[in-house]
């Protein structure tokens, strides 16, 4: 097997938050291609389509005028933007310009790296061809079934499988500088059938990984969707209770629509802290709302905020922890939005 067992999330050599906390300039930046999906999975509210109606959540894909006008909105910042990341609530692969958004990002000059996430489906060599051309350098693949059956189960989609393997395959011959992860959730495989999950794809991949399903969709009850008990986190790490969220302090979420949100599992749009399409993303990471999101999460009262009380991306998912620095980061915090005010 070619492919390493590694998570996609590099747990290696991290930037310890505590000692940059405040950033000048966000690490991360998750803007939505698409917030539609051509899968219906039953573990991701995007698949829930009578729940993203009752939400009233704008469903569509994102017009490359304003996508330009994110990117361009990042040379106000005195850094560069370490990662972009093209997906946040659907398929990218929908958006028919994902191509030219990585283009026009590399060109910019101030993004360093861009990677997306994709269910796979849409991975033909005509369709993904022009977008390693253009600069991807990672792709994500989530794998969510081993056989056609699997995938309609799982995904109300119908995936002719062996053509899925055979795109991922050509994907790994021609994918140049481009580093191709596939995952895949072992919750509901066997050990035969997880060695078959290796064996599959582990030449046609740079990583591969086994992960759990976890619960971090917020006021999105996956146990009681799959009807499973979930005792491990994402990457089988022990589960653990964390109060304060670091995303929030190095990453920022554009959704489809322009509307920005606090964190990328926001899918129901209630963290709203701005709009690109009247605001610069300077004006927005710099503002009044992400800083009292912010400040609220290091006095404690993360719990008080409805959304990010139920989140459990903090205990299954969570690479960082800065809970034991919260008040010196309070600290600098608060003397920086005083400068800035």
């Amino acid at each position: 097997m070619k492919a390493k067992i590694e998570p996609r999330i590099n747990l290696n050599n991290r930037t310890r938050l505590e000692k940059v906390i405040p950033l000048s300039t966000p690490m991360v930046l998750f803007v939505d291609p698409s917030s539609v999906c051509n899968f219906r999975c039953k573990f991701c509210p995007t698949g829930d389509h009578n729940l993203i109606k009752e939400t009233g959540r704008w469903q569509g894909l994102m017009d490359f005028e304003l996508y330009k006008k994110i990117i361009d909105d990042l040379k106000e910042f005195d850094k560069h933007l370490k990662v972009l990341r093209l997906y946040k609530d659907g398929e990218p692969l929908l958006n028919d310009r994902l191509a030219d958004m990585v283009r026009y990002a590399k060109q910019s000059g101030v993004v360093d790296y861009i990677d997306t996430t994709t269910n796979g489906f849409l991975l033909e060599p005509e369709r993904i061809k022009p977008i390693l051309d253009a600069g991807l350098d990672k792709i994500n693949i989530s794998v969510d079934g081993m056989s056609d059956a699997q995938f309609l189960e799982f995904t109300g989609a119908k995936v002719n499988f062996k053509k899925y393997v055979e795109n991922i395959r050509h994907l790994y011959e021609i994918k140049g500088n481009c580093e191709i992860v596939v995952k895949t959730t072992g919750d509901f495989m066997n050990e035969a059938e997880k060695q078959r999950f290796f064996d599959t794809f582990g030449n046609y991949a740079d990583r591969i990984f086994i992960e759990n399903v976890a619960p971090c969709w917020p006021e999105f009850d996956v146990e009681n969707k799959l009807g499973v008990e979930i005792t491990k986190g994402i990457y089988d790490q022990p589960i653990g209770n964390v109060n304060t969220c670091p995303y929030i302090f190095y990453s920022i979420s554009v959704n489809s629509d322009g509307t920005v949100s606090l964190c990328f599992v926001d899918w129901a749009r209630k963290l709203l802290i701005g709009d690109v399409r009247k605001q610069s993303l300077k004006e927005i990471w710099r503002g009044e709302p992400l800083f009292q999101y912010q400040l609220k999460h290091l006095q404690g009262k993360r719990i008080a905020i409805d959304v990010c009380a139920g989140c459990s991306q903090l205990s299954h998912g969570l690479p960082d922890n800065i809970d034991p620095y919260v008040e010196a980061i309070a600290e600098r915090l608060l003397d920086s939005h005083k400068q800035e005010s």
